[in-house]
């Protein structure tokens, strides 16, 4: 087992999810986002270091199937367990999401990281990351991040992390990728500590549409 998955066993295993930094306990935001672009029902969803999220149950209620990624088995477990007979609805994928991802992984309609990115700092990670996205992200599906923003604390569970901008996701993501919509967001955790996060919604443009010039400012919400 590796440095990084000893990490965060031992995160979920002593400590109550209700307690930690990234819990929420309504994901309204998320889906507000997902609600206001696109009828995304139905749709097969990659969620990479999906943690002990209870979108996992708000997802399977309206009709989706799920691959949830990540890197501690202890949390795969918990889901395994929590989920019960809904297990048929939901594959699982233990790994590192810096590596490659199994060829076993279908295309997906839809990508959800929800405060995941942000925990790679080294650059050939944050590379590995973005490869397996375009990898298995079908043109004409859709991509969404929840990140810490510039604004946002520079650590979390005790690691250094890697704030983001709607141009650095962008830039990342490259040129087939097409900016739906995007907002600012601040989370409380459960102790109370305000934690900036910018939410911003992408869709993979097919090879035949040709990527437009985004004015950054003047799609989605206000600040």
């Amino acid at each position: 087992m590796n440095s990084k998955a000893k990490h965060w066993d031992k995160i979920f295993s002593s400590t109550e999810d209700r307690l930690l930094g990234w819990y929420e306990k309504d994901p309204s935001q998320l889906l507000k986002l997902l609600d206001l672009s696109f009828d995304w029902k139905d749709s097969l969803v990659f969620l990479p270091g999906i943690g002990t999220s209870n979108i996992i149950e708000e997802l399977l209620s309206r009709g989706t199937r799920l691959i949830l990624n990540d890197i501690s088995q202890k949390v795969l477990d918990k889901i395994e367990e929590r989920i019960g007979e809904k297990r048929t609805k939901v594959s699982l994928c233990c790994q590192d999401i810096a590596l490659p991802l199994p060829d076993t992984i279908p295309k997906v309609d839809l990508w959800i990281d929800r405060a995941v990115l942000h925990f790679l700092t080294e650059e050939k990670d944050i590379v590995g990351y973005f490869r397996n996205l375009r990898s298995i992200v079908k043109k004409g599906g859709f991509t969404l991040f929840a990140q810490f923003s510039l604004k946002g604390a520079s650590e979390c569970a005790g690691l250094d992390i890697t704030r983001y901008s709607v141009e650095g996701l962008t830039e990342r993501l490259g040129i087939h990728f097409q900016l739906v919509t995007q907002f600012h967001y601040t989370h409380i955790t459960p102790n109370g500590d305000p934690r900036p996060y910018v939410y911003v919604l992408y869709k993979r443009l097919s090879r035949k549409t040709q990527p437009t010039l985004i004015a950054f400012g003047s799609t989605g919400y206000a600040d």
